[in-house]
């Protein structure tokens, strides 16, 4: 039993320090000898429990995921039809990886790492059959599994690639609603409509607020001190 709680314990200080690491300095910056002083566990033990910084960003992808989406949620008008909203979630998570370059690095190896993207695509599909079934009668869950793996890859690319004076936010976030939409049967009036409306609201005001809120939520959660403002 004092074993167990002692596992217990070093498990939550090592998600405590990688989290805050990840979230002040980034994931590639945050190094294994870090971790190991800010949390006082030996190395033996960080393997043991997680083997890795990619252990950790699977129960940090998992928080973020859920705190992202119901802030996100709340947010939104409750009346919008599932695939605005799907539209408007999209478009926040997008718009976080360009407000911070922390967030865009833990959301980029979120959906590279195998056991992380499998998560994504897992929990993901169950949305999207809720969100698209009408537009898609007789598909599975399974069926839409592997439209995830295809439009998770373009979030991913798409959240990788930058911003700038030619390619800018807006024109990332129409070009990728357009083609996930597509993929999903949405047809192209609705699209047109569901585009435009995402490209009317403050999306970086919005998504600022989002990222305040998670912030906020991950040092609750995970333990430690937020610090000045992010």
């Amino acid at each position: 039993m004092g074993q167990h709680q002692s596992s217990i314990e070093a498990r939550q200080r090592i998600l405590s320090a990688c989290v805050k690491f990840f979230i002040r300095q980034g994931f590639y910056k945050t190094t294994i000898s870090e971790i190991l002083e800010e949390a006082k566990v030996s190395c033996s033990t960080f393997q043991n429990l997680f083997k890795n910084k990619y252990g950790v960003l699977f129960d940090l992808t998992e928080f973020m995921f859920d705190s992202q989406f119901a802030a996100a949620r709340s947010i939104s008008e409750k009346d919008l039809k599932p695939v605005y909203v799907y539209a408007v979630e999209t478009a926040i998570q997008m718009t976080l990886s360009e407000l911070n370059e922390n967030l865009r690095e833990i959301y980029v190896e979120a959906y590279s790492d195998n056991d992380t993207t499998e998560y994504i695509f897992r929990r993901t599909s169950v949305e999207l059959k809720k969100i698209f079934s009408d537009y898609n009668p007789g598909y599975s869950e399974g069926d839409f599994y592997e439209l995830e793996i295809g439009t998770a890859g373009i979030m991913r690319n798409y959240m990788a690639r930058k911003c700038d004076q030619y390619f800018t936010l807006e024109r990332k976030l129409e070009r990728f609603l357009e083609m996930s939409m597509k993929v999903y049967n949405v047809p192209k009036d609705e699209r047109e409509e569901v585009i435009a409306f995402v490209l009317k609201i403050d999306i970086r005001k919005t998504a600022n607020q989002i990222m305040q809120r998670l912030f906020k939520s991950l040092a609750m959660n995970f333990g430690f001190e937020l610090g000045e403002k992010m």
